[in-house]
Formats: C-alpha cells, sequence, structure tokens
C-alpha cells in the first residue's frame, strides 16, 4: 500500500503548468514539522514536493499561497531522468489525490516555536481552553439552547 497524509505550510506559491494535452498541473513544496526536537532542542522541518493534477491544480493555484497551511493525502512516487550532463537524476515526490485547505496565508504570519500556527489563534485541531474535560457526555443535551423542540420542514432536508 502505497498513501501519504502530511500537514504543512507551503514553501512558495504554487506553478502551475499545462501538459501538451492540456490538462493542469500545479507543484509546489509543503514543509512539515517532525514529531520530535534535534538535540539543541529546536523542532525541525521536511520539506516535501507535491504535485496535484486537473481541476484541483488549478484550485491550489488560484486559492493557496506561500504560508497557506494544507492537508495532503496522495501516493508516494519516484521517478527519473537525464540531466543535462546525462547523469540519471531521481526525484521523489507526493502525488496529491486530495488537498484540503486548512489556514491561509495571513493565519501564519505570527509563528510560534513550531513555525506553522500563529500564536495567538488556535490550530485546527485546538478546540481552545475549555474546563469541561474531553470526552462525550452522553447526559448532555447538544440542542438545550435551542428550546423545547426543534422544527424542521421536509423542505428543509437534503434528502
Amino acid at each position: 500500500m502505497n498513501k501519504v497524509f502530511l500537514i504543512g505550510r507551503l514553501t512558495r506559491d504554487p506553478e502551475l503548468r499545462y501538459t501538451g494535452s492540456n490538462t493542469a498541473v500545479a507543484t509546489f513544496s509543503l514543509a512539515v514539522n517532525r514529531n520530535f526536537t534535534n538535540q539543541s532542542g529546536e523542532r525541525e522541518a521536511d520539506f516535501i514536493n507535491i504535485v496535484v493534477w486537473r481541476k484541483q491544480a488549478e484550485n491550489v493555484k488560484n486559492y493557496l499561497t506561500q504560508g497557506s497551511q494544507v492537508a495532503i493525502d496522495g501516493r508516494l512516487q519516484t521517478r527519473s531522468y537525464d540531466d543535462n550532463n546525462g547523469q540519471k537524476r531521481y526525484v521523489t515526490e507526493v502525488i496529491a489525490d486530495n488537498v484540503e485547505f486548512l489556514g491561509s496565508k495571513s493565519s501564519s504570519t505570527n509563528s510560534n516555536n513550531t513555525g506553522f500556527a500563529p500564536s495567538n489563534e488556535p490550530t485546527p485541531y485546538d478546540f481552545g481552553n475549555t474546563s469541561e474535560p474531553k470526552g462525550t457526555n452522553i447526559d448532555s443535551n447538544p440542542f438545550a439552547d435551542f428550546g423545547a423542540s426543534i422544527e424542521i420542514s421536509d423542505d428543509e432536508l437534503p434528502f
């Protein structure tokens, strides 16, 4: 199985090209934090090349810029080519099947020690400093603030 999941920030604006058959392809590099710190106590990052095809490539070019936070799922691919000197070069990149937009460029300007999330804003996984314990309380009513009943007509149902 060849499956890759990454969350990181774009290190540069995406580059959009079109193949000879007019298929859109976008490329960019993603900075992904490592789960551990180095000997100096600093967190390091890996810089991973990403390739996106077709309509999603056009969306990436139109809506993402350097610093945008994204989640990628795709597959790892290695290819080779001969450079101008005739030497064989190898490239490893992630071919993205799905690109989820998580944060904007503006949310990356003030970064904390990880270099990815703003220090004054929560990360996509930070639900604030709540005093309630995490987990599910089966006795609580999530609709208590809406009154005794909720009226929904058949026209409002999506199915």
